[in-house]
């Protein structure tokens, strides 16, 4: 080992050194890199994702109040279960 180590030139062990860290350091930064893209397009599925529960979210709301109008609820009441607005002969007040 030692004749190997004599019959290269001076510098060449640190010269190997340094290529094999730049070489390292290069699929590192394309590693990285790839994984930063994997994640940014997870980002963008779960906004859309997010989006969408936020937009059926307003359609739901929209329908709550539509479905608990004040007007609708009154019209029901009278057509479908015959109710109406007592006279004020018909109201009995009592204590307790």
């Amino acid at each position: 080992m030692s004749r190997v180590l004599r019959v290269m030139p001076n510098g060449s062990l640190l010269m190997l050194v340094l290529f094999v860290s730049v070489l390292l350091s290069a699929i590192a930064v394309a590693y990285c890199a790839h994984w930063n893209r994997q994640l940014l397009n997870e980002l963008y599925g779960e906004l859309s994702v997010r989006d969408k529960a936020q937009a059926e979210w307003g359609r739901l709301i929209l329908e709550q109040s539509t479905w608990t109008a004040h007007s609708r609820i009154e019209t029901l009441a009278t057509e479908q279960l015959r109710m109406h607005i007592p006279a004020a002969a018909d109201v009995r007040l009592v204590k307790p």
